[in-house]
Protein backbone atom coordinates (compact mmCIF):
# COMPACT_ATOMS: atom_id res chain seq x y z
CA UNK A 1 0.00 0.00 0.00
CA UNK A 2 1.33 3.43 -0.93
CA UNK A 3 2.11 6.01 1.74
CA UNK A 4 -0.08 9.10 1.69
CA UNK A 5 1.68 12.44 1.77
CA UNK A 6 0.47 15.83 2.87
CA UNK A 7 -2.01 17.44 0.47
CA UNK A 8 0.24 20.50 0.08
CA UNK A 9 3.50 18.56 -0.15
CA UNK A 10 5.02 19.24 3.26
CA UNK A 11 6.17 15.59 3.39
CA UNK A 12 8.76 16.62 0.76
CA UNK A 13 10.19 19.49 2.81
CA UNK A 14 13.74 18.90 4.06
CA UNK A 15 14.49 22.32 5.53
CA UNK A 16 13.44 24.40 7.31
CA UNK A 17 10.92 22.37 9.25
CA UNK A 18 7.27 23.46 9.27
CA UNK A 19 7.08 25.42 6.01
CA UNK A 20 5.40 24.74 2.68
CA UNK A 21 7.51 23.65 -0.26
CA UNK A 22 7.72 27.10 -1.81
CA UNK A 23 9.22 28.61 1.35
CA UNK A 24 11.58 25.66 1.84
CA UNK A 25 15.29 26.01 1.19
CA UNK A 26 15.45 22.39 0.12
CA UNK A 27 12.86 19.76 -0.76
CA UNK A 28 13.06 16.04 -1.49
CA UNK A 29 13.19 15.40 -5.25
CA UNK A 30 13.68 11.63 -5.05
CA UNK A 31 11.38 10.27 -7.75
CA UNK A 32 11.73 6.69 -6.53
CA UNK A 33 9.62 7.50 -3.49
CA UNK A 34 5.97 6.63 -4.07
CA UNK A 35 3.11 8.53 -2.44
CA UNK A 36 -0.56 7.77 -2.99
CA UNK A 37 -1.53 11.40 -3.60
CA UNK A 38 1.19 12.49 -6.01
CA UNK A 39 1.43 12.61 -9.79
CA UNK A 40 4.87 12.00 -11.30
CA UNK A 41 5.61 13.40 -14.77
CA UNK A 42 8.40 12.91 -17.28
CA UNK A 43 9.32 16.51 -18.05
CA UNK A 44 9.87 17.75 -21.59
CA UNK A 45 10.43 21.48 -21.10
CA UNK A 46 10.64 24.11 -18.39
CA UNK A 47 9.34 27.59 -19.03
CA UNK A 48 11.37 29.66 -16.59
CA UNK A 49 9.68 32.73 -15.11
CA UNK A 50 10.71 35.80 -17.10
CA UNK A 51 12.27 37.68 -14.18
CA UNK A 52 14.15 34.55 -13.10
CA UNK A 53 15.44 33.70 -16.57
CA UNK A 54 16.60 37.26 -17.17
CA UNK A 55 18.53 37.23 -13.88
CA UNK A 56 20.20 33.90 -14.72
CA UNK A 57 20.94 34.98 -18.29
CA UNK A 58 22.52 38.23 -17.09
CA UNK A 59 24.51 36.43 -14.39
CA UNK A 60 25.83 33.99 -17.00
CA UNK A 61 26.52 36.63 -19.63
CA UNK A 62 24.09 34.96 -22.02
CA UNK A 63 26.31 31.86 -22.30
CA UNK A 64 24.08 28.81 -22.85
CA UNK A 65 26.42 26.31 -21.19
CA UNK A 66 26.74 28.51 -18.13
CA UNK A 67 22.94 28.87 -18.02
CA UNK A 68 22.62 25.07 -18.09
CA UNK A 69 25.16 24.75 -15.29
CA UNK A 70 23.44 27.38 -13.15
CA UNK A 71 20.01 25.79 -13.52
CA UNK A 72 21.41 22.35 -12.72
CA UNK A 73 23.14 23.82 -9.67
CA UNK A 74 19.94 25.45 -8.37
CA UNK A 75 17.93 22.23 -8.78
CA UNK A 76 20.68 20.13 -7.20
CA UNK A 77 20.87 22.43 -4.18
CA UNK A 78 17.14 23.04 -3.70
CA UNK A 79 15.36 20.05 -5.21
CA UNK A 80 13.29 22.49 -7.27
CA UNK A 81 13.78 25.26 -9.83
CA UNK A 82 13.49 28.31 -7.60
CA UNK A 83 15.81 31.19 -8.41
CA UNK A 84 17.45 32.19 -5.10
CA UNK A 85 17.63 35.83 -6.25
CA UNK A 86 14.09 36.37 -7.55
CA UNK A 87 12.39 33.59 -5.57
CA UNK A 88 10.34 32.68 -8.65
CA UNK A 89 10.16 29.53 -10.75
CA UNK A 90 8.09 28.92 -13.86
CA UNK A 91 6.18 25.86 -15.08
CA UNK A 92 6.71 22.61 -16.98
CA UNK A 93 5.16 20.48 -19.68
CA UNK A 94 5.51 16.75 -19.49
CA UNK A 95 3.92 13.34 -19.83
CA UNK A 96 2.15 11.71 -16.92
CA UNK A 97 4.23 8.77 -15.75
CA UNK A 98 2.60 7.66 -12.50
CA UNK A 99 -0.63 8.53 -10.71
CA UNK A 100 -0.98 7.77 -7.01
CA UNK A 101 -3.79 5.40 -6.07
CA UNK A 102 -5.67 8.14 -4.17
CA UNK A 103 -5.84 10.25 -7.35
CA UNK A 104 -7.07 7.53 -9.72
CA UNK A 105 -10.50 9.13 -9.88
CA UNK A 106 -9.14 12.17 -11.68
CA UNK A 107 -9.78 12.58 -15.39
CA UNK A 108 -6.15 11.79 -16.12
CA UNK A 109 -4.16 8.78 -17.26
CA UNK A 110 -0.56 7.77 -17.78
CA UNK A 111 0.69 9.11 -21.10
CA UNK A 112 -1.36 12.33 -21.04
CA UNK A 113 0.63 15.44 -21.86
CA UNK A 114 0.02 18.18 -19.33
CA UNK A 115 1.22 21.64 -18.39
CA UNK A 116 1.74 22.33 -14.72
CA UNK A 117 -0.16 25.38 -13.54
CA UNK A 118 1.73 25.66 -10.26
CA UNK A 119 5.13 27.28 -9.89
CA UNK A 120 8.40 25.40 -10.25
CA UNK A 121 9.39 27.25 -7.07
CA UNK A 122 7.38 24.67 -5.09
CA UNK A 123 7.57 21.64 -7.42
CA UNK A 124 9.97 18.73 -6.71
CA UNK A 125 12.15 18.46 -9.81
CA UNK A 126 14.95 16.10 -10.77
CA UNK A 127 16.94 16.91 -13.91
CA UNK A 128 19.12 14.28 -15.57
CA UNK A 129 20.34 16.68 -18.21
CA UNK A 130 19.40 19.85 -20.05
CA UNK A 131 19.22 19.22 -23.77
CA UNK A 132 18.61 22.75 -25.08
CA UNK A 133 18.37 26.37 -23.95
CA UNK A 134 16.02 28.70 -25.83
CA UNK A 135 17.22 32.11 -24.67
CA UNK A 136 14.69 34.11 -26.66
CA UNK A 137 11.67 32.43 -25.05
CA UNK A 138 12.91 31.69 -21.49
CA UNK A 139 12.66 27.93 -22.03
CA UNK A 140 14.90 24.93 -21.46
CA UNK A 141 14.33 21.39 -22.72
CA UNK A 142 15.29 18.69 -20.25
CA UNK A 143 15.28 15.01 -19.41
CA UNK A 144 13.93 14.65 -15.91
CA UNK A 145 10.91 14.21 -13.69
CA UNK A 146 8.67 16.40 -11.55
CA UNK A 147 5.98 15.84 -8.92
CA UNK A 148 2.55 17.41 -8.64
CA UNK A 149 0.95 17.27 -5.21
CA UNK A 150 -2.70 16.55 -4.50
CA UNK A 151 -3.36 20.30 -4.36
CA UNK A 152 -1.46 20.93 -7.58
CA UNK A 153 -3.26 22.19 -10.66
CA UNK A 154 -2.52 21.33 -14.28
CA UNK A 155 -4.02 21.45 -17.74
CA UNK A 156 -4.15 18.59 -20.22
CA UNK A 157 -2.66 20.06 -23.39
CA UNK A 158 -5.30 20.85 -26.03
CA UNK A 159 -5.53 19.02 -29.34
CA UNK A 160 -6.10 22.12 -31.46
CA UNK A 161 -2.68 23.72 -31.07
CA UNK A 162 0.98 22.65 -30.79
CA UNK A 163 2.13 21.89 -27.25
CA UNK A 164 4.81 24.59 -27.27
CA UNK A 165 2.23 27.18 -28.28
CA UNK A 166 -0.06 26.11 -25.44
CA UNK A 167 2.88 26.17 -23.03
CA UNK A 168 3.82 29.70 -24.04
CA UNK A 169 0.32 30.94 -23.26
CA UNK A 170 -0.31 28.85 -20.14
CA UNK A 171 2.95 30.09 -18.65
CA UNK A 172 1.29 33.48 -18.08
CA UNK A 173 -2.35 32.36 -17.89
CA UNK A 174 -2.98 34.15 -14.61
CA UNK A 175 -2.43 37.60 -16.11
CA UNK A 176 -5.21 37.78 -18.74
CA UNK A 177 -7.61 35.84 -16.52
CA UNK A 178 -7.12 38.25 -13.62
CA UNK A 179 -7.45 41.13 -16.09
CA UNK A 180 -10.88 39.80 -17.07
CA UNK A 181 -11.92 40.13 -13.41
CA UNK A 182 -10.48 43.59 -12.86
CA UNK A 183 -11.35 45.58 -15.99
CA UNK A 184 -14.87 46.92 -16.36
CA UNK A 185 -16.70 48.53 -19.25
CA UNK A 186 -15.49 52.09 -19.82
CA UNK A 187 -12.27 51.71 -17.79
CA UNK A 188 -9.02 53.41 -18.72
CA UNK A 189 -6.28 50.78 -18.44
CA UNK A 190 -2.49 51.18 -18.51
CA UNK A 191 -0.43 48.06 -19.25
CA UNK A 192 3.28 48.28 -18.46
CA UNK A 193 5.44 45.81 -20.38
CA UNK A 194 2.69 45.52 -22.97
CA UNK A 195 4.95 44.15 -25.69
CA UNK A 196 5.84 40.92 -23.91
CA UNK A 197 4.01 37.61 -23.77
CA UNK A 198 1.82 38.40 -20.78
CA UNK A 199 1.45 42.04 -21.83
CA UNK A 200 -0.05 41.21 -25.23
CA UNK A 201 -2.59 38.82 -23.68
CA UNK A 202 -3.46 41.37 -20.99
CA UNK A 203 -3.99 44.14 -23.54
CA UNK A 204 -6.28 41.89 -25.57
CA UNK A 205 -8.38 40.93 -22.55
CA UNK A 206 -8.42 44.51 -21.21
CA UNK A 207 -9.63 45.84 -24.56
CA UNK A 208 -12.37 43.21 -24.63
CA UNK A 209 -13.72 44.15 -21.20
CA UNK A 210 -13.16 47.92 -21.34
CA UNK A 211 -15.20 48.05 -24.53
CA UNK A 212 -15.63 50.86 -27.01
CA UNK A 213 -16.00 53.47 -24.27
CA UNK A 214 -12.87 52.32 -22.46
CA UNK A 215 -9.26 53.05 -23.29
CA UNK A 216 -6.24 50.73 -23.18
CA UNK A 217 -2.75 52.21 -23.33
CA UNK A 218 0.31 50.02 -23.62
CA UNK A 219 3.73 51.04 -22.33
CA UNK A 220 6.78 49.59 -24.09
CA UNK A 221 10.44 50.48 -24.49
CA UNK A 222 10.91 49.87 -28.23
CA UNK A 223 9.16 51.34 -31.25
CA UNK A 224 8.97 47.88 -32.81
CA UNK A 225 6.84 46.72 -29.87
CA UNK A 226 4.65 49.79 -30.22
CA UNK A 227 4.10 49.05 -33.90
CA UNK A 228 3.30 45.42 -33.06
CA UNK A 229 0.64 46.34 -30.51
CA UNK A 230 -1.01 48.84 -32.83
CA UNK A 231 -1.05 46.34 -35.70
CA UNK A 232 -2.77 43.77 -33.45
CA UNK A 233 -5.56 46.24 -32.71
CA UNK A 234 -5.53 45.52 -28.97
CA UNK A 235 -4.63 49.01 -27.70
CA UNK A 236 -5.91 52.53 -28.19
CA UNK A 237 -2.48 54.03 -27.85
CA UNK A 238 1.14 53.27 -26.95
CA UNK A 239 3.79 55.17 -25.00
CA UNK A 240 7.54 54.63 -25.13
CA UNK A 241 9.12 54.72 -21.68
CA UNK A 242 11.10 52.78 -19.12
CA UNK A 243 9.16 51.34 -16.19
CA UNK A 244 12.03 52.31 -13.90
CA UNK A 245 11.41 56.02 -14.65
CA UNK A 246 8.10 56.72 -12.85
CA UNK A 247 7.85 60.46 -13.51
CA UNK A 248 8.42 60.01 -17.24
CA UNK A 249 5.85 57.19 -17.33
CA UNK A 250 3.34 59.34 -15.42
CA UNK A 251 3.66 62.30 -17.75
CA UNK A 252 3.41 60.23 -20.93
CA UNK A 253 0.62 58.03 -19.59
CA UNK A 254 -1.55 61.00 -18.58
CA UNK A 255 -0.98 62.69 -21.93
CA UNK A 256 -2.06 59.49 -23.72
CA UNK A 257 -5.27 59.45 -21.69
CA UNK A 258 -6.26 63.08 -22.22
CA UNK A 259 -4.77 64.19 -18.91
CA UNK A 260 -6.89 61.77 -16.88
CA UNK A 261 -5.64 59.19 -14.41
CA UNK A 262 -6.31 55.50 -15.00
CA UNK A 263 -8.81 53.17 -13.40
CA UNK A 264 -6.51 50.15 -13.66
CA UNK A 265 -2.78 49.68 -14.16
CA UNK A 266 -1.26 46.25 -14.82
CA UNK A 267 2.46 45.60 -14.44
CA UNK A 268 3.84 42.92 -16.79
CA UNK A 269 7.50 44.00 -16.83
CA UNK A 270 10.38 41.69 -15.85
CA UNK A 271 12.62 44.27 -14.17
CA UNK A 272 12.80 45.55 -10.61
CA UNK A 273 11.86 49.05 -9.40
CA UNK A 274 8.79 49.43 -11.59
CA UNK A 275 6.38 49.79 -8.68
CA UNK A 276 5.95 53.57 -8.72
CA UNK A 277 5.58 53.78 -12.49
CA UNK A 278 2.59 51.48 -12.04
CA UNK A 279 1.07 53.27 -9.06
CA UNK A 280 1.46 56.95 -9.99
CA UNK A 281 -0.86 57.06 -13.05
CA UNK A 282 -3.79 55.45 -11.18
CA UNK A 283 -6.64 57.46 -9.66
CA UNK A 284 -7.61 57.24 -5.99
CA UNK A 285 -9.86 54.21 -5.64
CA UNK A 286 -8.30 52.58 -8.70
CA UNK A 287 -6.65 49.18 -8.99
CA UNK A 288 -2.98 48.31 -9.43
CA UNK A 289 -2.21 44.72 -10.44
CA UNK A 290 1.39 43.50 -10.15
CA UNK A 291 1.80 40.41 -12.31
CA UNK A 292 5.57 40.89 -12.42
CA UNK A 293 7.56 38.59 -10.13
CA UNK A 294 10.18 41.33 -9.85
CA UNK A 295 7.79 43.40 -7.73
CA UNK A 296 8.81 44.45 -4.22
CA UNK A 297 5.91 44.54 -1.76
CA UNK A 298 7.88 46.96 0.40
CA UNK A 299 8.51 49.39 -2.43
CA UNK A 300 4.89 49.21 -3.57
CA UNK A 301 3.34 49.64 -0.13
CA UNK A 302 5.63 52.37 1.13
CA UNK A 303 5.74 54.07 -2.26
CA UNK A 304 1.97 54.35 -2.52
CA UNK A 305 1.83 55.70 1.02
CA UNK A 306 4.60 58.17 0.28
CA UNK A 307 2.75 59.78 -2.63
CA UNK A 308 -0.66 59.64 -0.94
CA UNK A 309 -2.23 57.15 -3.34
CA UNK A 310 -5.33 55.38 -2.03
CA UNK A 311 -5.32 52.48 -4.49
CA UNK A 312 -6.08 48.78 -4.23
CA UNK A 313 -2.91 46.82 -4.95
CA UNK A 314 -3.17 43.18 -6.00
CA UNK A 315 -0.35 40.66 -6.04
CA UNK A 316 -0.20 38.67 -9.26
CA UNK A 317 -1.60 35.32 -8.22
CA UNK A 318 -0.81 33.08 -11.18
CA UNK A 319 -3.99 31.12 -10.66
CA UNK A 320 -7.68 31.82 -10.82
CA UNK A 321 -10.58 29.62 -11.86
CA UNK A 322 -10.69 28.81 -15.60
CA UNK A 323 -7.50 30.77 -16.29
CA UNK A 324 -6.19 28.11 -18.69
CA UNK A 325 -9.31 28.15 -20.86
CA UNK A 326 -9.58 31.96 -20.79
CA UNK A 327 -6.01 32.27 -22.02
CA UNK A 328 -6.11 29.55 -24.66
CA UNK A 329 -9.33 31.04 -26.00
CA UNK A 330 -7.48 34.27 -26.73
CA UNK A 331 -5.25 32.33 -29.13
CA UNK A 332 -8.23 30.50 -30.60
CA UNK A 333 -10.25 33.65 -31.27
CA UNK A 334 -7.46 36.04 -32.31
CA UNK A 335 -5.54 34.76 -35.35
CA UNK A 336 -3.10 37.68 -35.27
CA UNK A 337 -2.11 36.99 -31.68
CA UNK A 338 -1.82 33.28 -32.35
CA UNK A 339 0.42 34.01 -35.34
CA UNK A 340 2.56 36.32 -33.18
CA UNK A 341 2.96 33.62 -30.52
CA UNK A 342 3.81 30.98 -33.12
CA UNK A 343 6.51 33.19 -34.61
CA UNK A 344 7.93 34.49 -31.35
CA UNK A 345 7.50 31.93 -28.58
CA UNK A 346 7.39 28.48 -30.20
Amino acid sequence: MQTKGNKYGTHRVISPHGVLTQAADKIDNDMNKVYSNEIVCDVISLNIDSASFKQIKDECGGDEEKIKTRIMQIVSERGKMQNPVTGSGGMFIGTVSRIGEDLKNRNLKAGDKIASLVSLSLTPLNIKRITAVHIGIDRVDIEGQAVLFESGIYAVLPNDMPENLALAALDVAGAPAQTARLVKKGDAVLVLGAGGKSGVLVCCEAKKHAGAKGRVIGMVRKQSDADKLLSLGIVDGVILASATQPVDVLEKALKANGGREYDVAINCVNVASAEMATILPVRDGGVVYFFSMATSFTKAALGAEGVGKDVTMIIGNGYCHNHAEITLDILRKNPKIRELFEKTYV
